[in-house]
């Protein structure tokens, strides 16, 4: 009998474990290619989850990248006394009409124009620049630079970047000005950029014409040379970081009349970013914005008011370790083949059952129906 079985092919060793010893401890059944049948329901089953298992794998991936932040406010812990704030605005005025001073709650007052660099330029240099924008307010009168800023009252980024890691990671790079392009044409305007040491309290910066807001004798400009529409590139408080894209980045405001007057009120957190071992220490601030024109008793110009709030912020950044990633992986990939390898077993069950249902009711058979014959 088993010498008939082998003409036929059918060897029982084809059926039987190979290899050795250890072959008989595989907790991994098989069976050979010639023994297994590839259904068309099993060939769904292996695309559906191919398709699940990619997208659970893109999550977890997205979702490892991106990390989890939290977002700590405390009173601020030491006293510090100095305070950074860096500027870069462009005014469509001459640089010998512009005034730029500085006055904090403490009674100092500073002559900033001696401390920051001035350069001639061209407005439409700057106004047609890349990355320009007009700036635009939304119903709370909050500016909206469309660069990613909207509110610190809702945790939202003031840098305007979507993770913490690339806001360390921007923050590392080289802090350097601009240099000023070379002027084609005439100049009609005046870069006003750098740096300033100033008093942390309140206070406020502001430019204005000259012989206007600051009496000085024989310095009184024409009126009709009075133009503040300005270009805000940079404006931020703390060290400087070129990078980081702040509320006040890179907007521009027009004057439409001679005497019209600017006025911008920032509310300053002192701001720590840390992912890892990483960690920069800057400061945000949420702006609010008013412009109009005045009768030409009052004085124009450009006003910036700022507050610094007596919180810190502390937003940290989390992320699973390579290892905790990979077994995250692991788990997810093998639940899914797990419950499609139920799903089609199941499947396969409740066809097997619904079929042998149809041949069961389809019909007199000729076996158990003796009164056919009789």
């Amino acid at each position: 009998m088993n010498h008939e079985y082998e003409k036929g092919g059918f060897n029982e060793d084809n059926f039987g474990a190979s290899g050795g010893i250890v072959s008989a401890f595989d907790a991994f059944p098989k069976s050979k290619p010639q023994y297994v049948v590839r259904t068309s329901g099993g060939g769904k089953w292996t695309v559906a989850m191919t398709i699940i298992c990619t997208f659970f794998l893109w999550s977890e991936v997205a979702r490892w990248w991106r990390g989890s932040e939290t977002h700590t406010f405390a009173v601020e812990k030491g006293v510090s006394h100095q305070m950074q704030i860096n500027l870069d605005i462009v005014v469509h005025m001459q640089c010998t009409d512009l005034h730029v001073n500085v006055q904090d709650a403490s009674g100092d007052r500073i002559h900033a124009a001696n401390k920051l660099q001035r350069d001639r330029t061209a407005w439409d240099q700057w106004v047609d620049a890349k990355g320009i924008h007009k700036l635009g307010r939304d119903s709370n009168g909050r500016v909206n630079t469309g660069a990613g800023w909207k509110s610190l009252a809702h945790l939202e980024e003031g840098f305007g970047e979507e993770h913490v890691h690339d806001i360390v990671a921007l923050g590392k790079k080289t802090a350097k000005w601009a240099k000023t392009p070379r002027t084609k044409g005439a100049p009609d305007s005046c870069r006003i950029y750098g740096s300033l040491e100033l008093n942390k309290v309140q206070g406020d910066f502001h430019i204005t014409a000259r012989g206007h807001g600051y009496r000085q004798a024989g310095q009184h400009l024409d009126h009709n040379k009075f133009n503040f529409s300005h270009i805000i590139s940079e404006l931020s408080y703390g060290p400087f970081y070129p990078s980081l894209v702040n509320p006040l980045d890179r907007t521009v405001n027009t004057a439409k009349a001679n005497f019209h007057m600017f006025q911008y009120y920032l509310s300053v957190v002192p701001t720590v970013y840390s992912v890892g071992g990483s960690t920069i220490v800057t400061n945000q601030y949420a702006v609010t914005e008013q412009s109009k024109e005045i009768s030409d008793m009052g004085i124009p110009g450009i006003f910036v008011k700022y507050d610094i709030e007596p919180v810190l912020l502390s937003v940290h950044e989390n992320r699973d370790s390579i290892f905790r990633f990979i077994m995250k992986i692991i788990n997810v990939l093998s639940g899914v083949l797990v419950a499609g390898h139920w799903g089609f077993t199941l499947t396969e069950w409740a066809q097997e059952i619904i079929g042998k249902r149809r041949r069961s009711g389809g019909g007199d058979g000729v076996l158990g129906h003796k009164h056919g014959y009789e």
